[in-house]
């Protein structure tokens, strides 16, 4: 086996042990259970994405790509990057527009990193014929793998850091100001943020895009006890577990969950491990924070940005601002 091939295999083990060191603590502890949202984008995973991205439902994704339209070379008049760094490019359709307005100006690098292969995949062919463009394709964690970016870069390299999607509601919100935070910590003066956000709406509008009734964002959500069964030996019976999606108004999270249907009892054989879930029990899955404007712009703020432009989307209202490293 040579060099790269036995990288690879002890980066997949590495990640399989953190994987299965989440389970434990995810679902074996006292309270409600809960995975990182992270773990939903395996292979399949992201594909079913893709797919949601193109339901009616889901507006989340067409209102940022209409800013994109609106905005893509006012970032590039704005922005002085030579280099683009991305956390979660998915397929990168989005991407391409703020890439191709910046390659009108000057020759590219770019950075794409994220934690699914599959995506980096659909990435790679989305750009491979984007003249001028240097591209790399890091599948990692955000944060290492922004780190290696950092490590990586020139004595005068420009980086313009995109994180687009909404996926900032992910975070909690200390968490979503730590990342910032470490995310600031590795720019420069002169770097520079592209940062979408989802923004608060009426419950009508937001659940269907959670809870869509052809049933591709349960698919999404159920895959995750499929990942399980695959990698880590579990025996989840799907017929015994269905999608819930919630909105909170107090809060404005939309969460996902995986509900059991009834008392059952499942084991990972690979872990050695059972977990008892009682008849509407839950397991957590991913929250989706809508934001007001000045939230945004307040988070950011603490972490070290300034605010540069910011665009709004009316027909499904989103954020898309681009931040200086202050």
């Amino acid at each position: 086996m040579n060099a790269c091939c036995l990288e690879a295999a002890s980066a997949q083990h590495v990640a399989l042990e953190r994987f299965a060191a989440d389970v434990r603590a995810g679902l074996a502890g006292p309270g409600q259970k809960s995975l990182p949202p992270s773990y939903l984008y395996d292979a399949l995973g992201s594909s079913l994405f893709e797919a949601i991205t193109c339901l009616p439902e889901y507006g989340v994704w067409r209102a940022e790509r209409r800013v994109l339209e609106r905005c893509a070379d006012d970032v590039a008049a704005l922005c002085a990057a030579d280099t683009i760094v991305e956390f979660g490019s998915g397929s990168a359709t989005k991407t391409r527009l703020v890439l191709e307005a910046l390659l009108r100006r000057r020759r590219l690098a770019y950075v794409a990193i994220d934690v699914s292969a599959g995506a980096l995949a659909a990435s790679r062919s989305t750009l491979r014929d984007l003249d001028g463009l240097s591209a790399r394709f890091v599948e990692a964690d955000y944060l290492p793998g922004f780190e290696r970016a950092v490590a990586a870069r020139g004595a005068g390299e420009r980086f313009l850091v995109l994180f687009l999607g909404g996926s900032l509601g992910n975070f909690a919100a200390v968490e979503a100001l730590r990342w910032l935070r470490c995310v600031r910590r590795g720019l420069r003066p002169g770097d520079a943020l592209l940062l979408g956000a989802d923004l608060d709406k009426p419950a009508q509008q937001l659940l269907p895009a959670y809870a869509d009734p052809l049933g591709v964002t349960a698919a999404f959500n159920l895959n995750l006890l499929v990942r399980m069964n695959r990698e880590l030996g579990a025996d989840f019976d799907l017929s015994r577990f269905r999608h819930r999606a919630r909105f909170d108004p107090r809060t404005r999270d939309v969460e996902m969950h995986v509900e059991s249907t009834c008392a059952q009892r499942v084991r990972f054989a690979r872990l050695d491990l059972s977990v008892s879930f009682a008849a509407g029990e839950t397991i957590h899955t991913e929250s989706s924070h809508k934001y007001h404007v000045e939230e945004v712009d307040d988070l950011a703020g603490a972490a070290g940005f300034r605010c540069v432009q910011g665009w709004r989307d009316r027909e499904w209202p989103f954020l898309l601002a681009l931040y200086s490293a202050a």
